[in-house]
């Protein structure tokens, strides 16, 4: 279940059709913390119910032999997946989210990564060292390889594929004194669709068409960060691919009764390219969306 879970992310970034699977994420994640406890009460009540100790002191006091590979006391592992799980799954909800501030919520949730090789440990030190059926050993082996190469895969396309990098020094100097940044020609924004670009500052933008206007916003949601240049637009919200919140593209707001924001971005258009301002503006500030019109392949005003 756990492998299934963390397939989830990269598929969805590989393919738009797994969207669906990754809003309900987080319900499948809290399933498989049950499941666990279910293994672990189990466990316990099996091999340890008629210790001369505490059972689950006996647990942690059965098998100390730390400095062995073959032998080694593959349930503290199972024990850490176990606490971890339970950590992300009672933090799952939307109000940890806003208490602890997206962006710490989110890193907190990385834990599932070294939850997930502890829990590769304990079955690896555990069933597989006395298991003599190869189907078994291939089935594992298979499932956590294919984590690793979808998440490989993912950070390979986002690499060398990704947000394209488009900072043009001798287009920041404007008489006014403020600096903007080349995004690139308006024709190359489909209708419906972003271009993200990445800032000099690191921020990333999405820059949007929608019935032949511009608008720009951050490319990170407000929940979770998620990619919005990849979501779509519905009558000028655009939905996070992710979980599904929606932001109006003129001002960053999502709608009523929502109270999420993101920050936009003021856009000029000169010489035939579309440029941003890299100072964003606050969260649920209004922007003028600009008019583009093509003429002979020129963009004007």
């Amino acid at each position: 279940m756990l492998t299934v879970i963390l397939c989830i992310g990269p598929l969805a970034r590989l393919d738009r059709r797994f969207l669906p699977l990754l809003y309900n994420r987080r319900h499948f994640g809290v399933m498989t913390v049950f499941v666990a406890l279910t293994h672990a009460g189990y466990i316990v009540n099996w091999y340890f119910n008629f210790s001369h100790v505490d059972k689950f002191q006996a647990v942690l006091s059965s098998n100390l032999s730390f400095t062995q590979l073959i032998g080694f006391p593959f349930e503290i592992l199972g024990i850490f997946s176990l606490l971890v799980l339970l950590f992300l799954s009672t933090t799952s909800h939307d109000f940890w989210m806003k208490f602890l501030t997206a962006p710490v919520w989110k890193r907190l949730h990385y834990l599932i990564y070294p939850a997930y090789a502890a829990l590769v440990g304990h079955v690896a030190l555990g069933i597989l060292q006395d298991n003599h059926q190869p189907a078994l050993m291939w089935f594992f082996a298979i499932s956590s390889g294919t984590v690793i190469f979808l998440h490989l895969l993912v950070a390979f396309k986002e690499t060398f594929s990704g947000d394209k990098e488009t900072v043009m020094m001798d287009d920041w100097n404007r008489d006014d004194g403020d600096y903007w940044e080349a995004i690139c020609k308006p024709e190359e924004i489909a209708e419906g669709f972003a271009r993200v670009a990445k800032l000099s500052n690191g921020d990333r933008v999405a820059v949007f068409k929608h019935q032949g206007k511009l608008s720009a916003i951050s490319n990170a949601c407000a929940h979770q960060n998620g990619p919005l240049g990849e979501g779509k637009i519905i009558q000028c919200l655009v939905t996070c691919p992710w979980h599904g919140f929606q932001y109006d593209l003129t001002n960053g707001r999502s709608p009523a009764p929502f109270t999420e924001k993101v920050p936009t971005y003021n856009l000029v258009i000169t010489n035939g390219t579309v440029r941003v301002n890299p100072q964003a503006n606050p969260p649920g500030t209004f922007v003028e969306p600009l008019v583009v019109n093509t003429i002979d392949g020129q963009a004007t005003l």
